[in-house]
Protein backbone atom coordinates (compact mmCIF):
# COMPACT_ATOMS: atom_id res chain seq x y z
CA UNK A 1 0.00 0.00 0.00
CA UNK A 2 1.51 3.13 -1.33
CA UNK A 3 1.62 6.29 1.79
CA UNK A 4 0.41 9.08 1.61
CA UNK A 5 3.06 11.93 0.93
CA UNK A 6 3.53 14.51 3.44
CA UNK A 7 4.68 18.11 2.92
CA UNK A 8 5.28 20.74 5.45
CA UNK A 9 3.16 23.31 4.38
CA UNK A 10 1.14 23.05 1.73
CA UNK A 11 -0.30 20.17 -0.89
CA UNK A 12 0.04 22.19 -4.15
CA UNK A 13 3.72 22.74 -4.04
CA UNK A 14 6.88 20.28 -4.66
CA UNK A 15 8.15 18.55 -1.15
CA UNK A 16 10.99 19.14 -2.53
CA UNK A 17 11.23 22.85 -2.48
CA UNK A 18 8.57 23.16 0.87
CA UNK A 19 11.50 20.76 2.49
CA UNK A 20 14.08 23.77 1.56
CA UNK A 21 12.35 26.52 2.36
CA UNK A 22 11.44 24.82 6.11
CA UNK A 23 15.12 23.76 7.06
CA UNK A 24 16.12 27.72 5.65
CA UNK A 25 13.85 29.04 7.75
CA UNK A 26 15.31 26.66 11.06
CA UNK A 27 18.66 26.57 10.16
CA UNK A 28 19.51 29.42 13.00
CA UNK A 29 17.63 27.09 15.60
CA UNK A 30 18.34 23.44 14.44
CA UNK A 31 21.60 22.25 16.37
CA UNK A 32 19.84 23.32 19.48
CA UNK A 33 17.01 21.96 19.06
CA UNK A 34 17.91 18.38 18.17
CA UNK A 35 19.94 18.95 21.07
CA UNK A 36 16.92 19.60 23.60
CA UNK A 37 14.28 17.48 21.72
CA UNK A 38 16.31 14.77 21.52
CA UNK A 39 17.90 15.24 25.19
CA UNK A 40 21.42 14.81 23.34
CA UNK A 41 20.20 10.94 22.10
CA UNK A 42 20.73 12.05 19.08
CA UNK A 43 24.62 12.33 19.14
CA UNK A 44 24.78 8.69 20.27
CA UNK A 45 22.99 7.58 17.44
CA UNK A 46 25.11 9.59 15.32
CA UNK A 47 27.91 8.00 16.60
CA UNK A 48 26.63 4.48 16.51
CA UNK A 49 25.96 5.03 12.37
CA UNK A 50 29.51 6.09 12.25
CA UNK A 51 31.39 3.56 14.13
CA UNK A 52 29.40 1.05 11.81
CA UNK A 53 32.19 2.20 8.92
CA UNK A 54 34.99 1.80 11.00
CA UNK A 55 35.73 -1.46 9.49
CA UNK A 56 35.44 -0.40 6.01
CA UNK A 57 37.67 2.16 6.27
CA UNK A 58 36.36 4.22 3.85
CA UNK A 59 38.53 6.95 2.55
CA UNK A 60 36.17 9.21 0.16
CA UNK A 61 32.63 9.62 1.89
CA UNK A 62 29.49 11.64 0.75
CA UNK A 63 27.07 12.85 3.19
CA UNK A 64 23.91 13.03 1.57
CA UNK A 65 21.14 15.62 3.56
CA UNK A 66 24.23 16.84 5.70
CA UNK A 67 22.18 20.32 7.28
CA UNK A 68 25.05 21.65 9.49
CA UNK A 69 27.59 19.06 9.01
CA UNK A 70 27.23 17.33 12.13
CA UNK A 71 27.95 14.11 10.88
CA UNK A 72 30.23 15.21 8.19
CA UNK A 73 32.33 16.53 11.00
CA UNK A 74 31.91 13.77 13.36
CA UNK A 75 33.02 10.78 10.68
CA UNK A 76 35.75 13.10 10.04
CA UNK A 77 37.21 12.75 13.95
CA UNK A 78 36.42 9.40 13.88
CA UNK A 79 37.27 7.67 11.11
CA UNK A 80 40.04 10.08 9.21
CA UNK A 81 39.41 9.94 5.69
CA UNK A 82 40.79 11.28 3.03
CA UNK A 83 37.91 13.38 1.70
CA UNK A 84 33.81 13.76 2.96
CA UNK A 85 31.35 15.86 0.39
CA UNK A 86 28.48 17.26 2.18
CA UNK A 87 25.10 17.62 -0.17
CA UNK A 88 21.92 19.67 1.06
CA UNK A 89 19.17 21.69 -0.43
CA UNK A 90 18.93 23.82 2.07
CA UNK A 91 21.65 26.83 1.20
CA UNK A 92 21.09 28.36 4.67
CA UNK A 93 21.83 25.06 7.21
CA UNK A 94 25.03 24.86 4.57
CA UNK A 95 26.01 28.46 6.09
CA UNK A 96 25.45 27.19 9.45
CA UNK A 97 27.68 23.54 8.80
CA UNK A 98 30.42 25.77 6.67
CA UNK A 99 30.98 28.12 10.17
CA UNK A 100 31.41 24.89 12.23
CA UNK A 101 33.51 23.42 10.13
CA UNK A 102 35.47 26.28 9.26
CA UNK A 103 35.58 26.61 13.60
CA UNK A 104 37.13 23.29 14.17
CA UNK A 105 39.77 22.82 11.46
CA UNK A 106 37.96 20.44 9.30
CA UNK A 107 37.52 22.60 6.09
CA UNK A 108 40.78 20.93 4.52
CA UNK A 109 38.44 17.37 4.78
CA UNK A 110 35.01 18.39 3.95
CA UNK A 111 33.75 20.12 1.37
CA UNK A 112 30.02 21.09 1.89
CA UNK A 113 27.53 21.70 -1.34
CA UNK A 114 24.32 22.63 -2.51
CA UNK A 115 22.55 20.29 -4.62
CA UNK A 116 19.34 17.66 -4.82
CA UNK A 117 20.04 14.23 -3.42
CA UNK A 118 17.42 12.72 -6.45
CA UNK A 119 19.86 14.15 -8.66
CA UNK A 120 23.48 13.91 -7.45
CA UNK A 121 26.16 15.56 -9.28
CA UNK A 122 28.77 12.92 -9.26
CA UNK A 123 30.22 10.43 -11.75
CA UNK A 124 29.12 6.46 -11.18
CA UNK A 125 31.25 4.46 -8.69
CA UNK A 126 32.69 7.57 -6.50
CA UNK A 127 32.48 6.85 -3.03
CA UNK A 128 33.61 4.43 -0.75
CA UNK A 129 30.85 5.05 1.68
CA UNK A 130 27.37 7.08 1.55
CA UNK A 131 25.97 8.04 5.15
CA UNK A 132 22.26 9.75 5.58
CA UNK A 133 21.32 11.10 8.96
CA UNK A 134 17.22 11.58 9.54
CA UNK A 135 17.43 13.07 5.36
CA UNK A 136 15.76 9.86 3.70
CA UNK A 137 12.16 11.18 5.24
CA UNK A 138 12.65 14.41 3.48
CA UNK A 139 13.11 12.87 0.32
CA UNK A 140 10.18 13.50 -2.49
CA UNK A 141 10.89 10.19 -4.03
CA UNK A 142 12.02 7.96 -2.12
CA UNK A 143 13.13 5.37 -4.50
CA UNK A 144 15.07 7.78 -6.98
CA UNK A 145 17.23 9.17 -4.08
CA UNK A 146 18.00 5.98 -3.15
CA UNK A 147 19.00 4.69 -6.63
CA UNK A 148 21.58 7.67 -6.84
CA UNK A 149 23.35 6.84 -3.59
CA UNK A 150 23.38 3.55 -5.32
CA UNK A 151 24.64 5.36 -8.30
CA UNK A 152 27.52 6.91 -7.02
CA UNK A 153 28.70 4.09 -4.29
CA UNK A 154 31.62 2.34 -5.92
CA UNK A 155 30.78 -2.27 -5.56
CA UNK A 156 31.23 -3.17 -2.34
CA UNK A 157 30.56 0.50 -0.46
CA UNK A 158 28.65 0.41 1.93
CA UNK A 159 25.46 2.58 2.33
CA UNK A 160 24.39 3.97 6.07
CA UNK A 161 20.91 5.74 6.87
CA UNK A 162 19.52 6.99 10.42
CA UNK A 163 15.97 7.54 10.39
CA UNK A 164 13.38 8.18 12.76
CA UNK A 165 11.03 4.94 13.19
CA UNK A 166 7.54 4.14 14.94
CA UNK A 167 8.29 2.21 18.83
CA UNK A 168 5.62 -0.40 18.79
CA UNK A 169 6.65 -1.45 22.80
CA UNK A 170 3.28 -0.16 24.97
CA UNK A 171 3.33 2.13 26.70
CA UNK A 172 6.39 3.89 25.27
CA UNK A 173 4.65 4.13 21.94
CA UNK A 174 1.68 6.15 23.29
CA UNK A 175 4.36 8.70 25.32
CA UNK A 176 6.19 9.00 22.22
CA UNK A 177 3.81 9.97 19.92
CA UNK A 178 2.08 11.76 22.62
CA UNK A 179 5.56 13.93 23.15
CA UNK A 180 5.85 13.72 19.18
CA UNK A 181 2.87 15.28 18.41
CA UNK A 182 2.01 17.65 20.98
CA UNK A 183 4.76 18.67 23.01
CA UNK A 184 7.52 18.86 20.23
CA UNK A 185 5.08 21.02 17.61
CA UNK A 186 4.56 23.58 21.23
CA UNK A 187 8.46 23.84 21.66
CA UNK A 188 9.23 24.16 18.00
CA UNK A 189 6.38 27.47 17.96
CA UNK A 190 8.52 28.80 20.99
CA UNK A 191 11.83 29.22 19.78
CA UNK A 192 12.03 28.22 15.96
CA UNK A 193 9.14 30.63 14.98
CA UNK A 194 7.82 27.62 12.60
CA UNK A 195 5.56 25.35 14.31
CA UNK A 196 5.00 23.84 10.90
CA UNK A 197 8.19 22.45 10.97
CA UNK A 198 7.70 20.63 13.76
CA UNK A 199 4.36 19.15 13.05
CA UNK A 200 5.87 18.07 9.52
CA UNK A 201 8.26 16.32 11.26
CA UNK A 202 5.37 14.23 13.72
CA UNK A 203 3.50 13.54 10.14
CA UNK A 204 6.45 12.01 8.09
CA UNK A 205 8.12 9.90 10.24
CA UNK A 206 3.93 8.40 10.74
CA UNK A 207 4.06 8.34 6.61
CA UNK A 208 7.87 6.85 6.54
CA UNK A 209 8.04 3.11 5.38
CA UNK A 210 10.53 1.93 8.23
CA UNK A 211 11.80 -1.45 9.84
CA UNK A 212 11.66 -4.15 7.17
CA UNK A 213 9.40 -2.12 4.92
CA UNK A 214 12.48 0.31 4.14
CA UNK A 215 14.91 -2.81 4.17
CA UNK A 216 12.59 -3.85 1.12
CA UNK A 217 12.95 -0.65 -0.93
CA UNK A 218 16.68 -1.06 -0.26
CA UNK A 219 16.72 -4.59 -1.87
CA UNK A 220 14.39 -2.81 -4.01
CA UNK A 221 16.97 -0.18 -5.21
CA UNK A 222 19.58 -2.46 -5.92
CA UNK A 223 21.25 -2.42 -2.54
CA UNK A 224 22.12 -6.35 -0.72
CA UNK A 225 23.20 -7.37 2.86
CA UNK A 226 20.51 -4.90 3.77
CA UNK A 227 19.79 -5.02 7.90
CA UNK A 228 17.66 -2.53 10.16
CA UNK A 229 19.02 -2.35 14.14
CA UNK A 230 15.85 -0.58 15.91
CA UNK A 231 17.95 2.20 18.21
CA UNK A 232 16.93 3.73 21.55
CA UNK A 233 13.38 0.88 21.87
CA UNK A 234 12.84 2.22 18.16
CA UNK A 235 12.45 5.81 17.77
CA UNK A 236 15.04 5.62 15.60
CA UNK A 237 16.27 2.72 13.17
CA UNK A 238 19.87 2.37 11.72
CA UNK A 239 20.10 0.87 8.23
CA UNK A 240 22.63 -0.43 6.26
CA UNK A 241 23.17 -2.07 2.76
CA UNK A 242 25.90 -2.79 0.19
CA UNK A 243 26.18 -2.32 -3.67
Amino acid sequence: MERKQVKPYTETESKKKQVSTMFNRIAPYYDLLNRVLSLGIDTIWRKKAINSLKSDKPQLILDVATGTADVAMETARRLSPERIVGIDISAQMLEVGQRKIEKHGLDTVIELQEGDSENLPFQDNTFDAVTVAFGVRNFEHLEKGLSEMNRVLKPGGKLVVLEFSRPTLFPFKQLFNGYFKYILPAIGRLTSKDPKAYRYLYESVQAFPDGQDFVHILDKTGYTQNQCKPLTLGICSLYQGRK
